[in-house]
């Protein structure tokens, strides 16, 4: 794909009409975005969590029987190290706290704990509820489990400190996803919808949204519904962040702006 500037417009189907009695301060921005790279990405890869460390990818599949942890060349697709799990989890979010990778599973109230560079298992932690996204701000770890209210949950035992009801307009924000934290914001996929939305931790309030559906027709997967835009990677020495979707051949790496930016 050329360079491209694509102004992402809000879609109304990114909110579901539960009206929240709040003091929202107003609709957020409309952000642009510069696709900088196209690159490889395995297509049959159920992406559910992504972030980038040293120059390297973690990647976390989903689906039972498939699901895994493993560590991808950006620049070929080429993996380079890659750790199964057993059948009976299904793989979701995933977050590096130090030499430590915490990944989520779906149903099965777990989260692994993972050696960050040998990928091998050095323990786990309980929660109820579903896993869904997660990432880490430095702080806390924040965990999303596809509703509109993220909790905050402690890096070492996993504890809950809290909860945080994500607005936009006023509106819930339903079926947040994978989850990246970035400068004091967090960026959330939508599931099954084309939008990013970046949120304050502070107030759950959505100050900015991505339109990405021009990603989802260059992918080429429109008539699958499975393969939905999932995957955000932070990479902070380029500023740029990594995007993907579940079974997408293509890995996107794209500049975001503010608008007037």
């Amino acid at each position: 794909m050329d360079r491209l500037r694509l102004r992402a417009g809000v879609a109304a189907t990114l909110l579901m009409p539960v009206f929240l009695a709040c003091g929202d301060a107003g609709p957020p921005e409309a952000l642009l975005y510069e696709v900088v790279r196209t690159l490889p990405h395995d297509s049959s890869a159920y992406t559910q969590g992504l972030l980038l460390h040293d120059g390297v990818l973690y990647e976390s599949t989903g689906r039972y029987g498939e699901s895994r942890v493993r560590t991808v060349d950006p620049a070929s697709g080429e993996v380079l190290r890659d750790a199964p799990l057993d059948s009976l989890y299904f793989g979701e979010g995933l977050a590096q706290v130090g030499d430590r990778l915490i990944q989520l599973t779906w149903k099965e109230g777990t989260a692994r704990v993972l050696d960050l560079e040998t990928l091998d298992s050095v323990g786990s932690f309980s929660y109820g509820g579903e896993g869904w996204g997660l990432c880490y701000d430095g702080t806390q770890l924040w965990m999303s489990d596809g509703t509109s209210t993220l909790t905050r949950r402690d890096p070492d035992s996993f504890a809950l400190l809290g909860t945080l009801d994500v607005t936009s307009g006023g509106v819930a924000v339903f079926r947040l996803n994978e989850l990246e934290c970035v400068d004091g914001s967090i960026w959330a996929n939508v599931y099954q919808r084309d939008e990013i939305v970046r949120v304050d931790p502070a107030t759950g309030r959505v100050t900015g949204i991505l339109n990405a559906a021009a990603l989802t027709r260059d992918a080429g997967r429109l008539g699958d519904p499975e393969a939905v835009l999932n995957g955000i990677a932070w990479n902070p020495e380029a500023g740029t962040f990594y995007l993907t979707g579940k079974l997408w051949s293509r890995l996107y790496e794209v500049r975001i702006d503010e608008p007037g930016g």
